[in-house]
């Protein structure tokens, strides 16, 4: 009785201990991620980059906050981080790049094993299997540094779609090429090129079958709900519920949960609709949470006793992720403007591209979960972690330059001045039809008309500063047209939506109303 009450309280402890070392990384990661909000002169370095500083701060003390497990970041913060990011993912953006993002995201991952693997062997001499471990842990773009980073130094839309789709998709085949090369590593496969390719095919049909059957339920669920807290559950099922049935099927989990984010994002609601700002607000939330988190915990996992040490291959290794990167952008970026790509990519975008390709938690899980039986696991780990540092570091703080330099920041302060007029001349226009079409007869016929040249008035002056920005920017005139695109798109829409919650349609439609439809492209 007695051994069992020890039991127990050692477990009530180790409980306790654990929930205060979370509250202990919670506290100090969104304290961080808050004081970069707050301060000016912090905010030109994105607050990313900011925790993972403050973690190598405590590593340099010997604090350690938790000790990171791969099943942790692969499970708890994987799957919404890559469901946000695919949910929020527009259908049109996606398929316009559909080319350049897969060639980036397939051809990238075998460029880098590749390039990372033949240097680590022929300049390092390291062994093979422990090169190609390396090589495909560094071969993720890690689709929470990336995505974080291009909206924080406000790349254009184009390159956050870019980025965006090659990571979201280079994880899942990151991840498969990580499964099969440490099988390789072990003894307990071989790496044949027939059994490698059957083996990635299996797990991706898996994950995309599996992610589509459950994104498609979902969204027409999602259709027949009115309440924004159970439609906000019921993504948050699917983040975590695809990912946990993939993997339990032998698929690739991170697959799956693309591939639903992406048809519930797209299929679900429309992008006007009360409940998709609700849930998209939510999201952006948990992945500002779950962000500070995991960029708090890299940097605290470095150890400075391996650094010096490994420093030589390490040196290897990131001029190997840097040079197989560029071969991979402009080499594939080349091949998608050969294959006939409406919008060529540009030897700028496809600059930033190749300097954009940051290393991150996925990475770092990747490595965390090798077996320490494995030949040069800690090589293998400074390896890795010096790499992610590298690249978020010098390769995150530069972004910004990068692309002020090439002239590819998209001036958001005026967009949003120009779609505030917009939206001051729409809603003063409601106000307009409201005092003209209908009958107030407890209200003065003066004090109306009155009203109405004071409306008309403000009418013109919105409109006036609509036409002078217009022709101030030139570049406003695109967007413009895009704008007024995808309100036609959010209206076409929100019909078949009321269609379907009325119960006269099961499912809604696929729209109709594309840029190549009515010529606007």
């Amino acid at each position: 009785m007695a051994s069992c009450l020890l039991v127990v309280n050692a477990t009530e402890l180790a409980i306790e201990e654990d929930l205060k070392q979370f509250l202990l990384v919670l506290s100090i990661s969104l304290s961080i991620a808050v004081t970069a909000r707050i301060f000016t002169w912090v905010r030109q370095v994105p607050y990313t980059l900011l925790l993972v500083l403050a973690g190598l701060g405590l590593a340099s003390l010997n604090v350690r906050l938790v000790d990171l497990s791969p099943g942790l970041i692969l499970f708890i913060f994987l799957p919404p981080l890559l469901f946000e990011a695919a949910w929020n993912m527009k259908w049109a953006h996606l398929m316009e790049n559909l080319v350049p993002i897969g060639l980036y995201a397939l051809g990238g991952v075998l460029f880098s094993i590749a390039g990372v693997a033949m240097g680590l062997t022929q300049i390092a001499g390291v062994p093979i299997s422990t090169a190609l471990l390396v090589g495909v842990c560094l071969s993720a773009t890690d689709s929470a540094s990336v995505i974080g980073l291009f909206r924080e130094v406000g790349a254009s839309k184009r390159l956050v779609t870019l980025i965006e789709g090659e990571s979201l998709f280079n994880d899942g085949a990151s991840v498969v090429g990580f499964g099969i090369v440490l099988s390789f590593a072990l003894g307990s496969a071989n790496l044949t090129l027939s059994e490698t390719v059957a083996q990635f095919l299996a797990v991706t049909s898996i994950g995309i079958g599996i992610g589509a059957l459950i994104g498609f339920c979902l969204a027409n669920l999602t259709q027949q709900l009115e309440s924004p807290w159970v439609e906000q559950s019921l993504t948050l099922v699917a983040a975590y519920g695809t990912y946990l049935v993939v993997e339990e099927l032998g698929g690739s989990g991170v697959i799956g949960v693309v591939t639903a984010g992406l048809l519930m994002g797209n299929l679900g609601w429309d992008r006007t609709s009360s409940s998709r700002q609700f849930i998209q607000e939510s999201w952006q939330f948990i992945a500002f949470f779950i962000n500070s988190i995991v960029f708090l915990l890299i940097g605290d996992q470095i150890y400075f006793r391996q650094v010096i040490p490994n420093l030589p291959t390490t040196a290897v290794a990131i001029a190997g992720v840097i040079l197989s990167r560029a071969v991979a952008i402009y080499g594939l970026g080349s091949i998608s403007n050969w294959l006939g790509q409406q919008s060529p990519i540009s030897w700028r975008e496809q600059t930033v591209l190749w300097w954009g390709g940051l290393r991150g938690s996925v990475s770092i899980a990747l490595a965390l979960s090798i077996p320490t039986t494995v030949l040069g696991y800690e090589e293998i780990m400074a390896n890795v972690f010096e790499t992610v540092l590298f690249t978020l570091l010098l390769q995150g703080l530069t972004a910004r330059p990068l692309l002020r330099l090439l002239n590819l920041v998209e001036d958001r302060s005026l967009q949003e001045k120009y779609l505030e007029c917009i939206a001051r001349r729409d809603a003063f226009s409601q106000v307009l039809k409201h005092l003209t079409q209908e009958a107030h007869p407890d209200i003065a016929t003066s004090h109306l008309q009155q009203q109405v040249a004071a409306i008309e008035a403000q009418l013109n002056r919105f409109q006036n500063d609509i036409d002078e920005l217009k022709d101030l920017h030139p570049d406003l005139k695109a967007f413009s047209t895009q704008t007024h695109q995808e309100k036609l798109l959010a209206l076409e829409m929100s019909v078949y939506d009321q269609y379907v919650r009325a119960g006269l349609l099961e499912q809604k439609p696929l729209p109709v109303l594309q840029p190549n439809v009515l010529d606007l492209s």
